[in-house]
């Protein structure tokens, strides 16, 4: 009878741990640029954790992308092994002074490995410096960035629209050794005092070099076309259509990225500068909202940039490059819908890669000795290695 009653015992303590162990499932956790981030997911009873001694169990696993959230089991030899975190460097000028900063797990690499990946990105100008996943395309509400019918927001990160004028040439940065111009297309509808304007090019004058990148006209917008053209001291340069397609100048000083199959670009200047480029029609919708009224025969295919800049000095000009220097005090009024910024004559440019406007500081025999207010490591080349990178940011495996 007393071994019954020891034997009854046993199986209800068998059964009262089991049915602990059961309660205490593990919850899997999604990481924060996923869909499912923030959701309490109980692993199922089959498979109750998430990490297992035993290399034959199943593991709880969630595709944290899906729209079901729901957890499953799956064999840890069917896992993918997480790719190797690398390292942003910043450089010893930037206000992170050099930092090797950690790439979140959320997007591990500096590199655009495929055209939908996010990619590890960290502002070395700001005094957090904290690593960001980024899409390899400009974000045109960030500062730096110049879209829409010009809008643009300034390196104090204050917005401000710049209309000059249709069919016109106007100096948007100008340092020694550095200037950028963008041509302005447009349309005039009857009855208004304005043009209605987009920027279509951009004319980059780098040290002794010359490099242009523009929108080509279209009738209609068809998203299967390439619409980039590109021309190199006064050359057409071709750069292959397909993502992660790369072209570097003789000298590695200038290197173009596609990062999409089409109309998507990174345009990297040593030392300089890095430019990202898309181009976008004006649709029916921008058209309908802002009543641009606009002409059949043309979608008005423009540039979305977003610039950004490591080595200005602090007397640097142009319509967005006065918005760096230290001393600027942005007139743009809060509270403004619109605030617009003029200088139209004094930014006006006799072409695209001219440097004759009556504030262009552009003088490349001086570059290379001006103060500047922030910049990378000189002396290094820009990697033209397979695959885009993020800017000068360095790979370092842990």
């Amino acid at each position: 009878m007393k071994v019954l009653r020891s034997r009854y015992s046993f199986i209800i303590l068998l059964i009262f741990v089991s049915g602990v162990i059961q309660a205490n499932a593990d919850y899997f956790k999604c990481p924060k640029a996923s869909r499912c981030y923030g959701k309490s997911i109980e692993c199922p009873k089959a498979c109750p954790s998430a990490n297992s001694i035993n290399k034959n169990a199943k593991i709880c696993n969630v595709d944290c992308d899906s729209r079901s959230c729901k957890p499953h089991c799956k064999h840890p030899k069917a896992m993918p092994l997480p790719e190797k975190a690398e390292y942003f460097h910043c450089h010893p000028r930037s206000r992170c002074h050099g930092k090797l900063i950690e790439c979140p797990h959320e997007c591990p690499s500096i590199n655009f490995s495929n055209k939908k990946a996010k990619v590890c990105y960290v502002n070395c100008e700001s005094p957090v410096c904290k690593p960001q996943c980024r899409q390899p395309k400009p974000n045109c509400e960030g500062p730096g960035s110049a879209c829409h019918d010009p809008r643009f927001i300034g390196g104090d990160g204050i917005v401000f629209y710049f209309h000059g004028k249709s069919n016109e040439n106007f100096n948007l940065v100008s340092d020694s050794s550095l200037q950028i111009n963008g041509r302005f297309i447009g349309h005039h509808p009857v009855g208004r005092d304005r043009d209605f304007t987009w920027i279509q090019a951009l004319g980059i004058l780098f040290n002794s070099h010359k490099f242009s990148i523009e929108a080509s006209k279209a009738a209609t917008w068809n998203s299967e076309v390439d619409h980039l053209k590109f021309s190199y001291n006064g050359e057409d340069l071709v750069v292959p259509e397909g993502a992660l397609s790369l072209w570097c100048s003789p000298e590695k000083d200038v290197k173009v990225e596609r990062v999409a199959d089409k109309n998507t670009v990174i345009v990297t200047f040593k030392d300089s500068a890095e430019i990202m480029i898309n181009v976008v029609p004006v649709t029916k919708e921008d058209d309908r909202i802002h009543n641009y009224s606009l002409p059949a025969g043309d979608c008005f295919a423009h540039l979305e940039v977003q610039f950004k800049f490591f080595a200005l000095s602090p007397m640097v000009d142009g319509v967005l490059g006065r918005t760096y220097r230290p001393d600027f005090e942005n007139p743009a009024k809060p509270g403004v819908a619109m605030p617009v910024l003029g200088g139209e004559d004094k930014y006006r440019t006799t072409s695209l890669l001219y440097a004759d406007c009556s504030t262009c500081l552009f003088s490349p025999e001086s570059g290379s000795n001006q103060e500047t207010t922030s910049g990378t490591e000189s002396g290094t080349l820009l990697d033209c290695t397979y695959g885009a990178s993020a800017g000068y940011g360095i790979i370092c495996k842990k």
